[in-house]
């Protein structure tokens, strides 16, 4: 790999982190930030985040605009797939059933995992869709805000 690829990597990978983000997600780069995050009381939204152009044509924008909704979760956090790759590893271990899947969201209630979005449900599809069906998730699982 050239130089200048790597620099242009680094610079894909800085927007895609700056970007959920400003949306209001905590960035969880280590095993011990997921263990912290995952064991919190109420509910928590997990971005499994990535550089593929669905992560940034539809589910950064869903993550954003998802939240503006009566019922939200209590915590919204992020794992970086194919980057923080420990810290990945260990919150996929908690969505049992579910192959890891990047981009996709996963819902925690007080700790337990409860539902997932994957990344055939993203991919092909527009971000309003996406938003429709976590703001769905939130309707079921998380209190009004």
């Amino acid at each position: 790999m050239s130089m200048d690829f790597n620099i242009f990597m680094n610079d894909v990978v800085k927007q895609a982190r700056d970007e959920i983000k400003n949306a209001g997600y905590t960035e969880l780069k280590t095993p011990e930030d997921v263990e912290s995050a995952f064991s919190q009381k109420g509910t928590t939204l997990v971005m499994v985040n990535s550089v593929c152009g669905c992560a940034g044509g539809i589910a950064r924008p869903a993550a954003a605009h998802s939240v503006h909704y009566d019922k939200r979760p209590d915590h919204l956090v992020t794992v970086f797939a194919g980057q923080d790759k420990e810290a990945t590893e260990k919150a996929r271990a908690h969505f049992e059933g579910y192959p890891p899947s990047s981009p996709s969201f996963a819902l925690l209630k007080d700790g337990q995992f409860v539902t997932m979005i994957e990344r055939h449900e993203i991919e092909g599809h527009d971000p309003m869709s996406v938003v429709n069906k976590l703001q769905g998730y939130f309707e079921q699982y998380c209190e009004e805000v």
